[in-house]
């Protein structure tokens, strides 16, 4: 009874600023929902595909290729709504992703050295959209993708497990346990561990730095970088296992 009281004598009395603060608090939760909607998705457009895209093309590359132009039509769908907008940003900057994995790992995988360079032809239209404040969160979201393999694959330099790599290409699938068991020989060496720690922590920066921002792009991108540690934890994981 008396919390009803004052709170009615509050509405009389500050009417307006009532009406604020309440719609303020309501934009918040609405905003912080929104980015961890966006932080999500991007975590799952990074993951799950990884497992789902690799074994189609190495068997089917040119279907995943074509998945490319539904991919597309699908974004460029979502863009047109205004209350899917932000999913079909997102979408689209998947779309490059699945773009540039499609060609290396259904043509060019045997090669480690294009790897970089073929994952990042979209990255001049990226810069150029974002130059443009044009689809930021899926661009964000692609070039976030692109520093993670970036460092990932750094890691296969510094460690010298390129060679391995080469051979997990060429190789029968029942003799692609040897080479991981060779590999993990490498990545167990004192170089290997102390490498794990630097390229984590660089990720670790590079991810939960943007989540400080508001902005939803910074989200796509600081979510984007955070998987990749969770991806390459779970083939480490699979190969020890193995």
């Amino acid at each position: 009874m008396l919390n009803n009281t004052l709170f009615a004598r509050v509405t009389m009395l500050y009417p307006e600023k009532l009406g604020t603060n309440s719609f303020f608090f309501f934009s918040e939760k609405i905003r912080i929902s929104q980015k961890w909607a966006v932080f999500c998705t991007a975590v799952f457009l990074v993951s799950v595909p990884v497992f789902f895209q690799a074994p189609m093309v190495r068997q089917l590359p040119w279907l995943s290729l074509a998945m490319t132009g539904f991919w597309l039509w699908l974004s460029l769908k979502l863009l047109k709504d205004r209350d899917t907008h932000i999913w079909g940003d997102l979408l689209l900057g998947f779309t490059w992703s699945w773009l540039t994995g499609s060609i290396y790992w259904g043509w060019l995988r045997q090669e480690p050295l294009l790897h970089l360079p073929v994952e990042a032809i979209c990255v001049p239209f990226a810069l150029w959209c974002l130059a443009h404040k044009r689809e930021m969160i899926g661009n964000c979201f692609y070039l976030g993708s692109l520093l993670g393999t970036a460092v990932t694959d750094g890691y296969f330099y510094i460690t010298g497990l390129i060679p391995y790599w080469r051979r997990l290409m060429i190789v029968e699938p029942d003799m692609a346990l040897e080479v991981f068991q060779d590999a993990l020989t490498q990545v167990r060496t004192s170089w290997g561990i102390i490498w794990i720690f630097v390229l984590v922590g660089i990720l670790l920066l590079f991810g939960l730095v943007p989540l400080q921002s508001r902005k939803l792009y910074f989200w796509a991108f600081g979510a984007a970088v955070l998987s990749t540690i969770l991806v390459d934890s779970i083939f480490l994981l699979a190969a020890c296992l193995a």
